[in-house]
């Protein structure tokens, strides 16, 4: 759903309790400008943020791990995708 800004001011109680459902983008002259969404929404989108790490610093115990990670059944078709691929 998509308000401007003077939208979501005017109708901020009934906007506030759709934005608990659903994302709520206020514009603001034509342009996105914020996002209000759920508390749980947002802790949802913080714990899928990832750390980059460099091969080199990775453990043993991680460098195992990965050595021995399978592909889930029904993702064979993803092999295809790679043939390409010089490594």
């Amino acid at each position: 759903m998509r308000v401007t800004t003077a939208e979501f001011i005017k109708n901020y109680g009934s906007l506030a309790d759709k934005a608990l459902a659903e994302p709520l983008t206020i514009t603001k002259n034509g342009r996105d400008r914020l996002v209000v969404m759920s508390a749980g929404e947002y802790e949802r989108l913080l714990r899928r943020d990832r750390r980059v790490v460099r091969a080199e610093d990775l453990s043993e115990e991680e460098l195992d791990l990965i050595s021995k990670a399978e592909m889930p059944p029904g993702y064979e078709h993803l092999d295809a995708e790679l043939a390409d691929w010089k490594f």
